[in-house]
């Protein structure tokens, strides 16, 4: 009899248990039309299946050319997380610019998030026309053009911004072209007109990407998407670039297949969704 009613009480303590747990899932998955939390994003710039060090002379391209880089810079703007069921959350007016040279810039995060599981993220690589047109005082944080110091991320003879900047050294350039075998690549192009001229290309580039786990919005969970970003897409994307051959580039309409390489750098590599 008293082993009976050990196994009974055992049956029932794990029964008990199991209601818990299933409880607890249930209550983790439902989901508050009324509340948010932020999500975060992590960019984590790499060069291949190495990680991004600047200044180390390690990494070769599809040409088999050697280079070291020395700063890598992009604008990340208009991003929008989508939900399993297709609705869309939009986050206007923010921008972001991603340094290597600064460990902070490369975590931002999105405020205000409302509840729900959210599969797909889209941003723009740059900044679009209407910020870039609008006025100086709209243009505050990243974009003030008077806070980049020697850092540029802005062509005052182009009025416009520079969407990707990319520079560093390799032995692959001729030193009767560049005698310090350093090369810049700086994209920018908005489609707008400078001084009345014909409107240039349009090097704005848009991303979606496909979470492999579904980021989870709850007012105790805060996700965050980590994001690896391979700089070596830039020579060996749709168009592969020899440095050789292209080691200078500033101009919008020169700089189109290189905005159509670095569409490729992103992918999403996991996603926390950790309790607060």
């Amino acid at each position: 009899m008293r082993l009976a009613y050990s196994y009974s009480c055992l049956v029932s303590t794990l029964v008990a248990s199991l209601l818990f747990i299933s409880c607890s899932k249930e209550t983790d998955d439902a989901i508050d039309p009324n509340a948010t939390n932020s999500v975060a994003i992590e960019f984590e710039n790499r060069v291949g299946d190495q990680k991004l060090v600047l200044g180390t002379p390690a990494y070769k391209n599809a040409a088999g050319e050697p280079f070291a880089l020395t700063k890598l810079n992009y604008f990340i703007s208009n991003i929008a997380l989508r939900k399993e069921d297709g609705t869309v959350q939009q986050f206007p007016n923010q921008y972001f610019l991603i340094r290597q040279t600064d460990s902070q810039s490369q975590l931002i995060t999105l405020k205000d998030v409302p509840s729900g599981n959210y599969s797909d993220i889209t941003f723009t690589i740059g900044v679009d026309s209407v910020k870039s047109l609008s006025p100086v005082a709209e243009r505050v944080g990243v974009l003030d053009i008077t806070s980049y110091g020697d850092d540029g991320m802005y062509w005052n003879w182009n009025s416009g911004y520079i969407f990707f900047k990319i520079e560093g050294t390799s032995t692959a350039i001729p030193t009767t072209a560049n005698a310090n075998q350093q090369f810049g690549i700086h994209v920018g192009g908005y489609g707008g007109g400078w001084n009345g001229s014909p409107k240039t290309v349009n090097n704005l580039r848009t991303v979606t990407l496909s979470m492999p786990t579904k980021a989870t919005v709850r007012s105790n969970i805060a996700p965050t998407v980590h994001l690896l970003v391979d700089a070596l897409k830039v020579f060996d994307g749709p168009n592969k670039i020899s440095l050789a051959k292209t080691n200078s580039v500033h101009m919008p309409a020169a700089a189109t297949p290189v905005a159509d390489n670095y569409k490729t750098m992103f992918q999403v590599d996991h996603v926390h969704n950790d309790k607060q």
